[in-house]
Formats: C-alpha cells, sequence, structure tokens
C-alpha cells in the first residue's frame, strides 16, 4: 500500500465513521472500486485509531467530566450519585453497557467480519436497507429526550444495535443513531452518545488488530499518513455532523446511502457483463 492509498482510506475513514454512511462499507468499496488491494480489516481498524483520537479530542471536556464520575463512581463501590448529581456517573454505566454487546459479538464473529461480510453486494443492499430505516426512523420519530434523560434500558438497546456494524454498510454511527431515535432522543443528543460509544468499542477493536498489523510489516509512512488523515477528517466530521443535525434531518444520508448502493450494484453488474 502507497501512502497516498492511505492518506485517501484515512480521508474516507475519518469523513464517514461519523457520518451514519458506514465506513467499512466505504473501506471495502474504496478499492474495490479503484482496482486497489484491500487492505484487509486489521488496516480498516487501524484507520480507527485516527477516529479515536478524534472522538477523545472532540469530546475532551465531556471525557474529563467522565473520568472524574467514574472516580467518584469507584469510591462509592459502583452506586451513582441521585439525581441531577448523579448524572456524569449514570452515563459511565451507560457506556459500559452499551459497549459490551458488540464486543461480545464483534468476538463471536471476527472471522466473518473479516471475510464474509465484506461483499460489495452485500454492501450495496444493507446501505440501502439501512438508508430506508434512518429516514423512515427519524422522520416519524418524536425529538423530546436530551441526553440527560438516558437509561440503562436506552443504552442496552443502542449497545444491541451497535451489533449490526459488524456488516459492513449498517454503519456503526447509523445503527446506533436509528436506535436513538427510535428511542425518542432528538437528532443531538442521539449523535452525540452514539458518538461517546466509538470510544471504547474502537479502542478495543484496535488493541486486538493492531497489533498483528505491527507484527505483519504492514506499518510504517503509509499507516501514519492514514492514521493522520482520519484523526483530522474524523474531529471536522464530528463537528460538521454536531452542527447540521441541530435544524436538519437525516435524509441527506439516507439519499446518499440509497444513490451510493445503487451505483455499487450498477458497477458490479457493468464488470460481470464484461469479465
Amino acid at each position: 500500500m502507497t501512502a497516498f492509498q492511505a492518506f485517501v482510506l484515512g480521508i474516507v475513514q475519518g469523513v464517514s465513521e461519523f457520518l451514519p454512511i458506514s465506513s467499512s462499507a466505504h473501506l471495502v468499496l474504496v478499492p474495490w472500486a479503484l482496482h486497489w488491494p484491500d487492505p484487509g480489516l486489521s488496516f480498516d481498524v487501524a484507520l480507527h485509531v485516527g477516529t479515536l483520537i478524534a472522538v477523545l479530542w472532540y469530546f475532551r471536556a465531556e471525557w474529563a467530566r467522565l473520568a472524574r464520575a467514574a472516580v467518584k463512581l469507584a469510591s462509592r463501590g459502583g452506586r451513582p450519585a441521585e439525581g441531577d448529581a448523579g448524572v456524569e456517573e449514570r452515563r459511565v454505566w451507560y457506556l459500559i453497557i452499551a459497549t459490551v454487546p458488540g464486543a461480545i459479538a464483534g468476538k463471536l464473529l471476527e472471522r466473518q467480519a473479516d471475510e464474509a461480510f465484506r461483499s460489495p453486494l452485500l454492501i450495496a443492499a444493507t446501505l440501502m436497507v439501512m438508508g430506508v430505516v434512518l429516514w423512515v426512523v427519524d422522520i416519524r420519530a418524536r425529538q423530546t429526550r436530551p441526553l440527560k434523560a438516558l437509561t440503562a434500558r436506552d443504552a442496552v438497546v443502542m449497545g444491541v444495535a451497535q451489533i449490526l456494524a459488524l456488516v459492513p454498510g449498517v454503519s456503526r454511527s447509523g445503527s446506533t443513531i436509528t436506535a436513538g431515535r427510535a428511542l425518542g432522543f432528538d437528532r443531538d443528543s442521539a449523535a452525540v452518545f452514539s458518538f461517546l460509544m466509538s470510544m471504547p468499542i474502537i479502542a478495543g477493536a484496535a488493541l486486538l488488530k493492531v497489533p498483528h498489523l505491527l507484527a505483519s510489516g504492514v506499518a510504517g509512512v503509509p499507516l501514519a499518513v492514514g492514521i493522520t488523515a482520519s484523526a483530522v477528517s474524523g474531529w471536522l466530521a464530528i463537528a460538521v455532523v454536531l452542527r447540521y443535525v441541530k435544524s436538519h434531518s437525516y435524509g441527506a444520508f439516507a439519499v446518499y446511502r440509497l444513490l451510493l448502493g445503487a451505483a455499487v450494484l450498477a458497477l458490479a453488474a457493468a464488470r460481470h457483463a464484461y469479465a
């Protein structure tokens, strides 16, 4: 892999991780469409280190509050304070709860995620289906619940929704935002908790995959370039999405998913016809 290819894939990862359009799908489709070698799931996960940096930096004030809350929580034996005083402490628990389903499923379905799930036709189908689901849910959902209204049940539902993102095309942010909207959270709150949820799951995946990538000898300038591009573009994507959804629906992202899915099907059909 060249540094230029890593740079392009880093930007693709950073932008598409926080937009509900599936970063994993784009990391498979871009090399496929451009006839580049598939870098594999380990390289994809390594690029997620860049978006991990982005979400840690963008929400640094929130992470600082959560860290202080975690210390207080530990001092009380895991029991959050009552009322508004315990909002951040409860959110620590909710992030843990939301992470568990995806972590278990990721370990059990690791081989399928690395091989069987990376089919362009499957990705096209999931892009389009989840695009429709996101659109319908977003249009019909009420917008009354703020982030501080989050409960353990909500965390479980959004955590289970995160499992679907093991299939490229579904989108981790797309599935969790859709679940959040279905639970009645306003667009901004659904997006913020979705982004916060990305930190532990990305960090865990990186701890598992990056050592294998380093051992394979793929690391070096291309990897550093890709991670840097992912971090910068990821930070910008978070800022754009959070500003955009304050006054717009997720409809534009749904339309993009439908158009991309149709384009993938058309390209696959053309290649089959001329094979």
